[in-house]
C-alpha cells in the first residue's frame, strides 16, 4: 500500500493484487491492535542482513520522522510507549484507512481476493500476470507479499518463488520475533509458572537485549526473548542475566550471615516467589542464605548472571511476528530495491532479508522500502 500510494501519486498508474479478503490484516492484529507503526530510534543497525548496511539507504530516503508526518497529516492520535515505540491511541485500523487513502489519493486500483498464479516477462521487458480475476500487463512490477510468518492469516511463499524464478536468489529462512520451547526437564520445572515475568538481560549470539522474559506452557517468550529468538540458531545457548542491574556476588555476600530463604531475599528484588522456588530447585540452591558458602555464594551468583538454557526450538512461522531471511540483498539495489539482473522488477518490505527488531522496526521498513520502490518503478 505504501508502495501504490507513493507511485501512483506520482502519476504512475498502479494495480495493487492482494489475495486476502481483508485489507492489511497484519497491521490490524498488530500491537495488540494498536500497531506500533515505527520506533523513532529506527536505524540500520537495528535491522539483520546477510548485508547489515544494506537498509541503510532506504531508511535514509523515507525516515520514521516522514511516516509520523503523515501520520499527524491525517490526524491521528499517537504515543511512545517505550524505547522509542509509537503506538496509535486509537487503533490499528486508523493506520490501514490512512494508507488506504493514500492509495485512493494516487488513483490506484486495489483488488482484493485475488491471486496471483504466475507471472512472466516478454523479450519487450513486460511482465503479464495471471491471476484468478485475468491477465495483466504492466512495465514494472513489485513484489510485497511479505514472509512465512502468521500463515493463519494467509502468509505464502509466493514472494521467494517469484525471486527464484528470475534468478534471484533466496537466503535461508527461520521464523524471527518468536517464542522458544523447552527441553523436557526444563518444561517440567517451569511450564507450571506460565503467565510469570522477569526482567532480564537476554543474549544467544549477538544479541542482547534488556525486557522481560515470559514464562509459557512451551517455554519462555516476552521481549527479551522475542528480540534475541532473530539471534538464536538450534543447538545455540540461551543465557539469561537475572540480576542485570547488580552484582550478585556482592549482594550474597551482604547476606551471608542472614537467616532468611533465599527465595525470599529475590522476592524482595521483584521475582516471582514461585520462580524463585523453581530456580533455586533447578541449580540445586533452595536454601537460607547463611547456609552458602564462599564457593555456593560465587557459584549462584554466577548462575544468577549467566543462567544457561539450552531451548528445543520455536513455536514456530504460526507465532512469529516476521521471517527472518528473505531474497538476498546482493541481488537488489539500495538505493532503489529494483533487482538488479531484471529490470523494473522491485522486491520489499519483508520478503526482502531484511529483518527488524521487535518495536515497529519492521513496520518503517515496509514504510521505506515501499517509499523508495514506489519512486523509482
Amino acid at each position: 500500500m505504501m508502495c501504490a500510494a507513493t507511485a501512483g501519486q506520482r502519476g504512475r498508474t498502479v494495480l495493487l493484487l492482494d489475495h486476502a479478503a481483508k485489507l492489511a490484516e497484519k497491521i490490524r492484529i498488530s500491537g495488540g491492535g494498536r500497531c506500533n507503526f515505527t520506533n523513532v530510534n529506527a536505524r540500520f543497525d537495528c535491522y539483520l542482513s546477510a548485508n547489515p548496511h544494506f537498509c541503510r539507504s532506504a531508511l535514509a530516503q523515507y525516515t520514521p520522522q516522514d511516516f509520523i508526518a503523515m501520520v499527524e497529516r491525517h490526524g491521528i492520535g499517537y504515543h511512545e510507549k517505550k524505547l522509542g515505540q509509537l503506538f496509535c491511541d486509537d487503533g490499528s485500523e486508523r493506520i490501514i484507512a490512512m494508507l488506504d487513502e493514500e492509495c485512493r489519493l494516487g488513483g490506484v486500483d486495489r483488488r482484493m481476493e485475488t491471486a496471483v498464479l504466475g507471472v512472466a516477462r516478454g523479450d519487450d521487458g513486460v511482465f503479464a500476470v495471471e491471476t484468478s480475476g485475468g491477465r495483466f500487463r504492466s512495465s514494472s512490477l513489485v513484489v510485497a507479499t511479505g514472509g512465512l510468518s502468521i500463515p493463519q492469516i494467509g502468509a505464502t511463499p509466493l514472494g521467494y518463488q517469484l525471486a527464484e524464478q528470475f534468478g534471484l536468489p533466496v537466503t535461508p529462512l527461520s521464523p524471527a520475533l518468536v517464542p522458544l520451547t523447552f527441553h523436557v526437564e526444563d518444561a517440567e520445572i517451569f511450564t507450571p509458572l506460565a503467565g510469570v515475568s522477569i526482567d532480564v538481560e537476554a543474549k544467544a549470539g549477538k544479541g542482547k537485549f534488556r525486557e522481560n522474559v515470559l514464562f509459557t506452557h512451551k517455554g519462555v517468550s516476552g521481549p527479551a526473548i522475542l528480540q534475541v529468538s532473530s539471534y538464536w540458531q538450534p543447538g545455540m545457548e540461551l543465557l539469561l542475566d537475572l540480576m542485570p542491574d547488580g552484582d550478585a556476588e556482592h549482594w550474597l555476600e551482604l547476606r551471608a550471615d542472614s537467616e532468611q530463604l533465599i527465595a525470599n531475599a529475590l522476592a524482595e528484588l521483584g521475582w516471582s516467589r514461585r520462580f524463585a522456588d523453581a530456580w533455586l530447585d533447578r541449580v540445586g540452591m533452595n536454601k537460607r542464605l547463611k547456609d552458602l558458602g564462599p564457593k555456593q555464594r560465587r557459584q549462584l551468583a554466577e548462575q544468577l548472571h549467566r543462567w544457561c538454557v539450552k531451548p528445543n526450538g520455536t513455536q514456530g512461522y504460526k507465532k512469529a511476528e516476521v521471517t527472518l531471511g528473505g531474497v538476498s540483498t546482493q541481488a537488489l539495489s539500495s538505493k532503489t530495491l529494483m533487482a538488479a539482473d531484471v529490470p523494473n522488477l522491485f522486491f520489499i518490505g519483508e520478503v526482502v532479508d531484511v529483518t527488524g527488531w521487535l518495536g515497529g522496526y519492521n513496520f518503517q521498513w515496509a514504510w521505506s522500502s515501499g517509499y523508495v520502490a514506489g519512486m523509482n518503478c
